[in-house]
């Protein structure tokens, strides 16, 4: 079926990178119906999705633990596929309550999954993390590493990439593409859309974002001892307009494959806090003020991803560079100092 005519369900559609893939989906002419229940995520958000492709949502303000809920929206649109992004995500939180982690989080998705086989959707692109590898041996980090993950975050996501498979295993109708990635960064050129987190950034670039415009006196960069060039921590930054140009092709290749495919997002090298920070007071003629703090408990010194795998099945490759990545975040907290709120 192509893109012309197939409908595509959003789940946490309202958020940072279900936003972002949303206009890459429409731009490619498919028709996206959203589902979100703004627990960490605005309605400006879709407005601003539609005034940026000039093209329609249908939105639904709701919860993937609702069934009926669920399915009354496949009875209502023809829903193909589903690109699944709603979820909680902040670590710390999910080490305090694990439980509300794994009821949204994993009762959530296999709801999800229930309903799409009942209305006979069989293509699922799931977002997961590179936060399953845990602390990797070695990098880069390929998709045949080891999973440890070292919080009910982490655990939530894989415990979820596992049932997954289990049940592509056992239902050849259905399909699944997990997508684990790294460190999702930068806003949408337009400046219209970006990362709104609610309350402090768990995130670098946007505690530096709002460093600049203000809103936080200054970064406190956690720790500067360990064994990387300039001794902060390394991590493989990628912007989310290449992750949603990414959810794009995985939806595509799951037309023409069965089964259970993991692939991981990222460029294939790392940078350190120090050179994100150096690389956006370039971009943004801004000056950062920041002070070294005692290393956070259970960071790792160097993350960065192996993506051949999906250079080679999906076709896909980062496209954006650090000076995009700082560029369109300056642009999009400039414009809108305090977010969407």
């Amino acid at each position: 079926m192509s893109s012309e005519s197939e409908c595509v369900l959003v789940t946490g559609g309202a958020g940072y990178i279900g936003s972002h893939t949303s206009i890459e989906l429409l731009n490619a002419g498919y028709h996206v119906v959203v589902i979100d229940n703004l627990a960490n995520s605005s309605p400006r958000a879709i407005d601003a999705v539609q005034r940026i492709t000039n093209r329609s949502v249908a939105f639904h303000r709701g919860d993937i633990r609702d069934r009926t809920l669920l399915d009354k929206l496949f009875a209502d649109h023809d829903v193909r596929a589903v690109i699944h992004f709603a979820g909680l995500k902040a670590v710390g939180e999910s080490v305090a309550e694990p439980t509300k982690y794994f009821d949204n989080n994993v009762y959530g998705t296999l709801n999800l999954i229930n309903a799409m086989r009942n209305a006979g959707c069989g293509r699922l692109v799931f977002s997961s993390s590179a936060t399953v590898y845990g602390d990797a041996a070695s990098v880069p980090i390929s998709e045949s590493a080891p999973t440890s993950p070292t919080n009910p975050y982490g655990r939530s996501k894989l415990m979820i990439e596992d049932m997954l498979r289990d049940i592509c295993a056992a239902d050849p109708t259905f399909s699944a593409s997990i997508l684990r990635y790294f460190n999702p960064v930068g806003a949408h050129v337009s400046g219209e859309i970006g990362e709104d987190p609610l309350g402090p950034p768990n995130n670098l670039l946007p505690f530096i974002t709002q460093v600049a415009v203000g809103r936080r006196p200054e970064l406190s960069v956690f720790g500067n001892d360990y064994d990387t060039a300039d001794g902060t921590g390394v991590r493989d930054y990628i912007h989310v307009v290449d992750l949603a140009r990414g959810h794009l092709a995985a939806l595509e290749f799951l037309e023409t494959h069965t089964g259970a495919f993991t692939h991981n997002l990222g460029t294939g090298r790392g940078f350190s806090v120090l050179e994100i920070v150096r690389a956006f007071e370039r971009t943004s003629g801004t000056t950062i003020p920041f002070r070294i703090a005692p290393r956070r408990a259970g960071d790792i010194a160097t993350s960065y991803a192996d993506s051949s795998r999906a250079a080679h099945d999906l076709n896909w490759r980062a496209q954006l560079d650090l000076d995009a990545m700082c560029a369109d975040a300056w642009r999009w907290q400039s414009r809108y100092p305090n977010g969407f709120r």
